[in-house]
């Protein structure tokens, strides 16, 4: 223990000392003239800013900037670091109104690239830089146009000192997700300064190396995460419709990377048009998306039942979306939960059973309850999720071990519906697999689940539980016999029955909507291991 404790010290150690070595090099002279451009060029070719339409929450009534107060915008000390960053993103500049302004809103730019000129650690970070460049240059019809040439001389400037930064910096990035922003910017510059052998180029590498690491072969993000698959998505279509705005030819890579994308989007959403609350999705609203979508002529079609770790079975009005993967890898696993098995049932468009979402921010202790097997619709054993995360202070934990898949079988006819699966989570503790199989019967609409404790190598008695989670606002009650529960989903009748006479209903926590928690519940079965296999048995039928 006490060597242990020295190594990790040391560890520690060594890394502090290399981040402020680090640091006073990114502040020094040296790094400046490194990332200072030897030519500046004139912007080229403007970027519509409504091709940012599904990133930019725009409020219906756009604001002006001639009604605030700008002289002292930099010199606030008080701000929030969210509205820090929000400031200095400039991604409010999408909500200004055509009227605003062009000589108050390139004083502000300029006020900022006076202040700010030279590297600093708050306003040039990684992703606050990315999104800097793209809100600068999508709105040069008022951060650019028409200004004088000592203005545009110093907008083109730290334009490209900026992204010098960023390449210099993208692969020291921790978050692909803000590598994904980088290389849309640095591309973005390529198009906007028909700089095609340089930033452009550069730009489009980076991008392909974000393809090769980030996807399976399916095209599908390793994270298993859907959140980050519809980000992607949204990244690779803004980035074509730049190349096609601007007349420049379109990579073959990026319609590849846009079809792949597109069809497990359509896997994952379009089909229910209900988000899918596994390995760290929330509520997203994707109507939106779906709008903009339209608008410019995107349409996808998916063709798979199975697809990212994940299976779906879909018809007219009822679906079941069940996880059958592995865990991801230890570096794709930031945002995966230990949900190993667990599935979502949807009826006309609403959840009947669900799973209760992901907590996103790292630093709130309900991130990591959110990510428990616990929180999910699968059974528990001896209290422990099916899989370990490691927490590093400051960081979102990452899994240590996580369950692997032993065997999966999924067949889907008209009448008849079946998906089988096992995990070896509780194998190495507890020597037991859990071994779960759901059919669906379409014409009675009847799911009938059995959950199997499949012993291997048996140690000891341990509690069990199987929980079935539901959305807030569903009324469940159990009948005055007991056996059965009752479930009103919207006024549609279902029943909850087992075989097994330990079920209750129990209060829960939901995480569906970003960051926040609300009270839910839950079905509970329960009971112990003993030295021979089990099958649980349970039922949920549709009430005529």
């Amino acid at each position: 223990m006490i060597f242990n404790n020295s190594l990790n010290f040391i560890n520690n150690s060594y890394i502090f000392s290399k981040k402020k070595i680090r640091s006073l090099y990114l502040n020094s002279n040296i790094y400046d003239r490194k990332i200072t451009p030897s030519i500046v060029s004139s912007l080229d070719y403007y970027p519509s800013p409504n091709l940012l339409d599904s990133f930019i929450k725009f409020d219906k009534k756009k604001i002006n900037i001639k009604n605030y107060s700008l002289n002292k915008v930099w010199d606030n000390k008080n701000l929030r670091e969210k509205d820090y960053k929000n400031l200095n993103s400039f991604f409010w500049l999408f909500s200004l109104d055509l009227k605003s302004s062009k000589k108050d809103t390139q004083n502000v730019i300029l006020q900022w690239i006076e202040k700010n000129h030279h590297y600093n650690s708050k306003g040039w970070e990684f992703d606050i830089v990315a999104k800097r460049i793209i809100a600068w240059t999508s709105n040069s019809r008022l951060t650019y146009e028409n200004g004088s040439a000592y203005y545009k001389d110093k907008f083109n400037n730290v334009i490209k000192k900026q992204i010098n930064h960023l390449i210099n910096e993208i692969e020291r990035s921790e978050w692909v997700d803000d590598k994904m922003i980088g290389c849309a910017a640095i591309i973005l510059t390529g198009l906007s300064y028909q700089d095609k052998d340089g930033y452009l180029k550069i730009g489009l590498r980076l991008l392909q190396k974000i393809v090769k690491f980030s996807f399976d072969k399916d095209g599908f993000p390793r994270s298993r995460s859907i959140r980050q698959l519809c980000f992607y998505l949204k990244y690779f279509i803004l980035i074509r419709e730049w190349f096609k705005e601007s007349q420049s030819e379109i990579p073959d890579f990026i319609n590849e990377n846009i079809y792949y994308l597109g069809q497990a989007y359509a896997f994952c959403w379009q089909n229910n048009k209900v988000d899918l609350l596994f390995n760290g999705n929330n509520k997203t609203n994707n109507f939106d998306f779906d709008h903009y979508l339209k608008k410019l002529g995107y349409s996808f079609k998916n063709k798979n039942s199975e697809l990212g770790g994940y299976v779906a079975l879909n018809n007219k009005r009822t679906s079941l979306i069940m996880d059958i993967g592995p865990s991801p890898d230890k570096k794709f696993s930031s945002n995966y939960q230990a949900g190993a098995l667990s599935f979502e049932i949807i009826s006309n468009g609403k959840k009947l059973i669900c799973n209760s979402g992901y907590f996103q921010n790292y630093n709130h202790q309900l991130n990591e309850l959110s990510k428990s097997s616990a929180i999910h619709s699968t059974l528990i054993l001896d209290d422990q999720s099916s899989c370990k995360f490691n927490k590093i202070e400051g960081e979102d934990s990452k899994i240590s071990h996580g369950p692997k898949i032993l065997k999966k079988n999924i067949v889907f006819e008209k009448n008849y519906w079946k998906i089988n699966a096992a995990h070896d989570a509780y194998l190495k503790q507890y020597g037991i697999i859990h071994e779960r199989e759901i059919e669906f019967y379409p014409e009675q609409i009847k799911f009938i689940g059995y959950d199997k404790i499949i012993l291997k190598n048996y140690t000891k008695n341990l509690k069990f539980e199987i929980r079935f989670h539901l959305e807030p606002n569903i009324k469940i009650m159990k009948t005055q016999d007991s056996k059965s529960i009752l479930i009103d989903l919207d006024g549609e009748g279902w029943k909850f029955n087992s075989n097994n006479n330990n079920m209750n209903i129990d209060n829960g926590l939901y995480f569906g909507v970003k960051d926040s928690v609300v009270d839910n519940q839950n079905i509970v079965i329960s009971g112990m291991t003993n030295d021979e296999n089990q099958t649980i048995k349970w039922e949920i039928t549709k009430l005529k």
